[in-house]
């Protein structure tokens, strides 16, 4: 949206100091009188909604099918969410859950989206929509988590909430580059990022003034990183000394236009209040030709925003114990497109994934490909029951879930014992020789890492054909890419002769993803990325390398062990700011101070990583990779850090031993004294 022509009506809501400090009680009335206005409208929008259910309810009864030639679904008219028509509430099936029946006769949609569009407080009847409580039951968790079972105390104190981490501040200080919003796909408005420009023109809250009541001004989009944008009041023109950075995603942001249309007044700010006494001239001039937000930009946003997976619902997902099965959990927790999982047959058990990851699935599917499956002996007590899933208990429906690429198997289709190369889901940073242990259906493969297997296959793990997590053989040799060798392979590795020493042929290359994607990423591009290893964290990142359309991503502050390769599709990355606009924790970079590197000869062996969920060690000590060597059942010597070395002071006493002792005068009798034999 660009302005070209402004009228000067558009401009006569600029109000300055003088006017609010003269007329403070006139402004607080008319702000009064436009909030009960508001509420009026609030309400009458209400119950013109109210008069049209009829009407909604047979356009959403239209939109009912079936699925598997037998299931019909249904779309709840309050909540949006989509299930099976028969687990719906009442005989006409409308609303999921007794508590959406309610909330539909008091609430309005439209009216709740057009208070929350025009930046009001939410009223009493839009509490069921509103989604403050994010931010504080994922705070409060993590920090449970963090305090009651004994998680390190690095995590705890260098969490994002604690200590404040400023995303703007911190790309200030290392002169760095963040991803833009486009690069991510499963993010709100990716597809709508292009609109966002530098040098744009937004209303924004005033945070330079001293008035009593909330007052807007212009700004201009200086740098963007994400979804934070670093902006200059107007009227500062050339001076970065008041730059700020905010998030665009928050409610205090508007287009241009915003203020007028909804009778907000915009003040110059203190400190630059007295450089001109026609500020309506100067925007005049400052507007013409510029660009701002669309209008429609925070409708999009909340559109958004939500997700289809409701807590309640049953789904199947890897087990972090035994990544070669899955097991049956329940949704407790949506953020942001985020899952919060509890296994059913295990008490304080729970795993976090996108809901676009391939670890997770529809109840049922594991039973469908061949894929072993761990069936829960005994369900937790009182799931039924549980607080968070009086509103839904039903299976998560399969169109829900992420579609994989259709793939066709013929006659080059993978076999047994085929091989290739594969990211280690054990240690994320390594590219390793690898082989088919057994095809599954629908194109999903079971692969082991040749070397490091078990014998009952307990550490195989599932890959799609289409995975961008497999890869031909030679492809590391290619792309310049350190491939780990099986262990015990002390020839210099070469694929011709391991193939012809195991017996065995490669994998066709022409059954590996080959098509590239423009992402937009670049080395050095920093960004917010799950710790796979401990997936319900999300840490800074940073890009540090891009093979084709697989990223390195480097954990800031942490040795290069942690890195991990993924899929420039991944679910598991996000833009800069994304915790910051749903309410998830961001774990801030590790102080570099405090890791002390060991010397070759005090290094302790490594161990090996565990799966998916297991708690990170501290920065000074050194998580292994799988198919590192130590013997076993001895004691790797450690180097006592600085900090726990305690001085002692020693006093030195000379006794002359020609002088006889007197017995009496000793605490212990001589006689149990133990005598040294003489030569």
């Amino acid at each position: 949206m660009s302005f070209m022509d402004v009228e000067d009506d558009d401009c006569s809501v600029f109000d300055g100091y003088d006017s609010l400090e003269d007329d403070g009680s006139d402004s607080n009335r008319n702000l009064t009188t436009d909030d009960s206005s508001n509420d009026l409208e609030d309400e009458e929008l209400g119950q013109v909604q109210d008069m049209d259910t009829e009407s909604i309810c047979g356009a959403i009864n239209d939109d009912e099918s079936s699925i598997d030639g037998g299931l019909r679904i249904a779309t709840c008219e309050m909540c949006g969410i989509v299930g099976a028509r028969e687990t719906f509430y009442s005989k006409t099936k409308r609303f999921c859950s007794v508590s959406c029946s309610r909330s539909y006769s008091s609430n309005s949609k439209k009216a709740s989206i057009l208070a929350r569009l025009q930046g009001k407080p939410p009223t009493k009847k839009a509490k069921v929509l509103n989604k403050a409580s994010w931010s504080s039951k994922l705070g409060a968790f993590l920090q449970q988590q963090s305090s009651g079972k004994g998680t390190d105390v690095a995590q705890s104190n260098n969490s994002a909430v604690n200590q404040g981490f400023e995303w703007g501040k911190y790309i200030d200080e290392h002169k760095c580059q963040a991803a833009p919003v486009s690069c991510f796909k499963h993010v709100p408005l990716f597809d709508q990022w292009e609109d966002v420009l530098e040098g744009m023109k937004v209303e924004v809250l005033n945070l330079d003034c001293n008035l009593p009541n909330k007052v807007y001004w212009i700004a201009q989009v200086i740098k963007l990183a994400g979804y934070k944008a670093l902006l200059r009041y107007e009227g500062f023109e050339n001076n970065p000394k008041r730059d700020f950075w905010y998030n665009l995603g928050t409610a205090d942001i508007h287009p241009i236009g915003w203020c007028a249309t909804f009778g907000k007044p915009l003040v110059p700010p203190q400190t630059v209040r007295n450089k001109t006494t026609d500020w309506r001239a100067y925007l005049l001039k400052r507007l013409i030709g510029s660009k701002t937000l669309p209008v429609d930009f925070h409708y999009k946003m909340v559109e958004s925003m939500k997700y289809p997976f409701r807590p309640g619902m049953r789904v199947e997902v890897v087990d972090k114990t035994q990544i070669s099965r899955t097991r049956t959990a329940v949704v407790d927790t949506v953020i942001g497109g985020r899952l919060r999982l509890l296994y059913e047959d295990c008490e304080d058990d729970d795993f976090w994934c996108h809901m676009w990851s391939p670890l997770i699935h529809s109840v049922g599917w594991s039973k469908r490909v061949g894929h072993k499956v761990k069936h829960p002996g005994v369900t937790r007590a009182g799931i039924n029951s549980y607080p968070t899933f009086r509103k839904i208990f039903c299976y998560a429906l399969p169109h829900l879930f992420k579609k994989v690429r259709a793939v066709y198997a013929n006659d080059d289709w993978f076999e047994e014992g085929m091989k290739l190369e594969a990211i280690d889901p054990l240690n994320l940073s390594t590219i390793c020789v690898a082989s088919v242990r057994k095809v599954l259906l629908d194109g999903y493969l079971m692969i082991g890492i040749d070397g490091c297997e078990a014998a009952d296959g307990t550490d195989w793990f599932c890959y799609h054909a289409s995975s961008c997590c497999i890869f031909p053989v030679g492809f590391c040799k290619k792309n310049d890419i350190e491939l780990t060798t099986p262990r015990g392979w002390e020839k210099c590795f070469d694929w011709d002769t391991y193939l012809r020493d195991t017996g065995s042929k490669a994998a066709p290359a022409s059954l590996f993803i080959r098509d590239i994607p423009y992402h937009g990423f670049e080395p050095g591009m920093k960004l917010e990325a799950v710790d796979l290893m401990e997936p319900r964290l999300i840490c800074v990142a940073t890009v540090t390398r891009i093979v084709n359309r697989l990223l390195r991503i480097h954990f800031d502050g942490w040795s290069d062990e942690y890195d991990q390769w993924v899929d420039c599709e991944s679910s598991d990355l996000y833009p800069v700011g994304w915790c910051e606009l749903t309410g998830y924790q961001l774990q801030m970079p590790v102080d570099p101070a405090l890791e002390k590197p060991a010397t070759k000869s005090t290094e302790a062996p490594k161990t090996k990583r565990k799966p998916y969920g297991k708690k990170k060690r501290k920065p000074i000590q050194k998580v292994a990779k799988r198919g590192t060597k130590s013997k076993p059942g001895t004691l790797a010597k450690e180097e006592l850090p600085e900090d726990e070395i305690i001085a002692v002071q020693v006093k030195e006493e000379t006794v002359d031993s020609s002088t006889p002792l007197d017995p009496s005068n000793l605490l212990i009798p001589v006689e149990n004294i133990k005598q040294e034999p003489v030569d």
